[in-house]
């Protein structure tokens, strides 16, 4: 077997897992109202994947306890009995699923929240009530009475979230906890809440069910745990009879990214090895690990029993049934995004994933075999072609593909070369096998035109966009580039560069240029270094005392980013993504100005005016970047509409220009080709 320590079974006593697999909890939009159809068919999805445990996303036990008003919550039998069918559904395809107990505590999006204190989170806008005494007793017999109706509603076992800065955690740091009673004062007194509902919850679900405790075993906020602390938690929760220590990474309200893409693979494992060390019930590794060598590696060193994947198995729910059959190099593989996952979470939309469309959406979009097979021309081979074109193929049409470009992509290829964004390259990878897997003919460096399509029953525009003209004074001046000469043709840039449009094609190009294109994300500790993250052991949450926890490297450049309208620059980037952006490349010292207007391209540079006061000012650059949009590319497109002799659809970039967005082009391929 390729990955023997990944499938190898892990016993627990009264029950035993098949793998070392588990899905961790997500919230995915599914968990409010009356989603439990959509939930069966995403979790059973899952269960016939493999996973060896499932875990929910969070539900609150109590009303105080939402993340959000009217948040998924289990506190009552009526409900259990609903849950019943999803446990049903998952038991059915041979799977475990345990139910995540998660209380909000203050940050809680709500007027009702509570905490050990009554201090704000910087992250919501509502001040916490402080518990009284009697409240914390009423909070403990909530989370007891959420595991009971766990066990009642048919699931294996609950995760309690006692991590990520949530009511639990906030307990156990003198940041968050300013009490005099006996849940204030000591560590010993902090960590009693956690390890009184563990005590609870063990002696009311009996011993034949899964109790995982999930623990942060690193703040990254300046007051957080020590490692001390953190071990003496651990071993009081192994103690009060949790099954599985699942590892908590970093508060919300953190200023240290730890999923996005730009994040090292499997970057905080060996926070779980230390904890290995002090405690004997199975530990679960968790945070950017998404392929098997990935998770092979990280069990045969040792540092986990377990390896949770939470994204992973949204964009690929056959993770598991394809490592364990040889076929690795099948699996879609996360690339931590964000985009569509965490980013429509935090936006209040259902969740799905940008290289999966069907994550979350099983009961709607589905690729049944195709009744009247086709001949279809897909012409564009960038993220909307690609996956129009093998989900068609995959449904039994015959699928030809073109591009007038050497190898597939599109502007993916762009995207893969800025640092920390070198998962796209798996997507690639994982496009290149579908296209071989699903027998779709792929025609390279072939220009089309309408007349060479003739012969097909339908035709597919996925010609993507071209760059928007700002029509600049000058900007034929030789020193003048636009993104694509700088990220796909690698032209020379000098040492001072002005970058024009603050999107998100202007911001991974600042990156690349201040990085010059060399990435720490494959660098462990120099991405640990540069974000200024060290062992609890050293320093309490992890975090050093620099000012901005940061051992930036001397940027390559200096760079001007730059945008015509007022506000703040990269208004659009990601929700949960747009900050580390943002930050990175203040620390890299870039200039950001908004609220101007570009008056000239010359041999001394680019003047620009400020339009609030309407000064001018000559910054001497050596290179201007143009960034400023793009706009779809589809002469082709209109010149079959003209002829009229096919169905014509257009997708992707040539049906509306939107910065480079993957999300919207795989899903709208994936939808229209699951219609024809």
């Amino acid at each position: 077997m390729q990955y023997p320590n990944l499938m190898s079974p892990l016993d627990l006593g009264f029950t035993t897992l098949p793998n070392r697999v588990l899905m961790g909890s997500m919230h995915t939009g599914l968990e409010d109202g009356n989603n439990h159809k959509r939930l069966q068919a995403y979790f059973a999805e899952r269960a016939r994947g493999g996973v060896g445990l499932m875990v929910t996303g969070g539900y609150a036990p109590n009303i105080a306890g939402w993340v959000k008003p009217f948040a998924g919550t289990l506190s009552s039998s009526r409900a259990a009995g609903k849950h019943k069918t999803v446990t049903d559904a998952v038991h059915h395809e041979g799977g475990k699923i345990a139910l995540q107990i998660l209380h909000a505590g203050r940050y809680a999006y709500h007027p009702l929240l509570v905490a050990p204190s009554k201090i704000k989170s910087p992250i919501t806008p509502f001040n916490p009530r402080a518990l009284s005494t009697r409240g914390i007793e009423k909070q403990i017999q909530a989370f007891v009475r959420c595991a009971v109706l766990a066990r009642e509603a048919g699931y294996d076992g609950v995760e309690i979230m006692g991590s990520e800065g949530y009511l639990i955690n906030e307990f156990l740091v003198e940041h968050t906890n300013q009490r005099d009673d006996k849940y204030g004062g000591s560590y010993a007194n902090r960590m009693q809440f956690p390890v009184e509902i563990v005590e609870r919850t063990r002696e009311a679900v009996g011993e034949d069910f899964i109790i995982i405790y999930r623990l942060s075993l690193i703040d990254l906020i300046p007051s957080g745990s020590s490692w001390d602390e953190v071990v003496q938690l651990g071993q009081a929760i192994e103690k009060a009879g949790a099954t599985l220590i699942n590892s908590g990474i970093g508060w919300h309200e953190a200023r240290i990214p730890t999923i996005a893409t730009s994040v090292p693979r499997a970057a905080f494992s060996w926070l779980t090895g230390m904890l290995k060390e002090a405690v004997s019930v199975p530990v679960i590794t968790s945070n950017r690990i998404n392929t098997p060598d990935v998770a092979e590696k990280v069990l045969a060193d040792g540092q986990a029993d377990m390896i949770s994947m939470a994204r992973p198995l949204l964009a690929d729910s056959e993770f598991v049934l394809k490592a364990k059959e040889g076929r690795a190099d099948e699996i879609n593989t996360c690339i931590a995004c964000n985009q569509a996952c965490l980013d429509h979470t935090f936006s209040g939309k259902l969740s799905t994933c940008l290289v999966n469309p069907r994550a979350c959406h099983e009961t709607e979009l589905n690729f049944t075999p195709a009744t009247d097979k086709k001949r279809i021309a897909v012409v564009g081979a960038g993220p909307a072609g690609l996956s129009a074109s093998t989900t068609l193929a995959s449904r039994g049409h015959s699928v030809t593909l073109f591009d007038e470009s050497g190898e597939i992509g599109g502007q993916l290829n762009m995207a893969k070369v800025i640092p920390g964004k070198e998962e796209f390259y798996e997507t690639l990878r994982y496009y290149r096998r579908q296209l071989e897997l699903t027998g779709v003919d792929v025609q390279l460096n072939t220009t089309i035109g309408a007349s060479d399509l003739e012969a097909y029953d339908e035709v597919i525009i996925a010609t993507g966009v071209i760059p928007r003209d700002p029509q600049i004074p000058g900007q034929d001046h030789p020193s003048v580039l636009s993104y694509i000469d700088v990220l796909r043709h690698n032209k020379p840039v000098g040492d001072r560069v002005a970058i024009i449009g603050a999107g998100g094609i202007g911001f991974d190009v600042a990156e690349f240029l201040v990085s010059g294109g060399e990435s720490v994300t494959e660098d462990l500790q120099a991405w640990l270094n540069e974000w200024g993250v060290v062992s609890p052991a050293q320093a309490r949450g992890g975090v050093q005392s620099s000012s901005d926890h940061s051992q930036q490297h001397t940027p390559k450049r200096e760079v001007y980013l730059m945008q015509r309208s007022e506000g703040k620059l990269g208004a659009k980037l990601g929700k949960t993504t747009g900050w580390i952006h943002r930050l990175t490349l203040r620390k890299a010292g870039v200039k950001m100005f908004g609220g101007l207007s570009y008056e000239e391209v010359s041999e001394d540079g680019l003047k620009v005016r400020y339009e609030d006061n309407g000064n001018t000012e000559l910054l001497e650059v050596d290179n201007v970047i143009l960034c400023a949009g793009q706009l779809p590319k589809r002469t082709l497109y209109d010149e079959l509409q003209a002829a009229g002799k096919m169905p014509v659809h257009v997708i992707g970039g040539a049906d509306k220009a939107a910065e480079l967005d993957a999300k919207r082009a795989i899903n709208q391929g994936a939808r229209l080709a699951a219609t024809l």
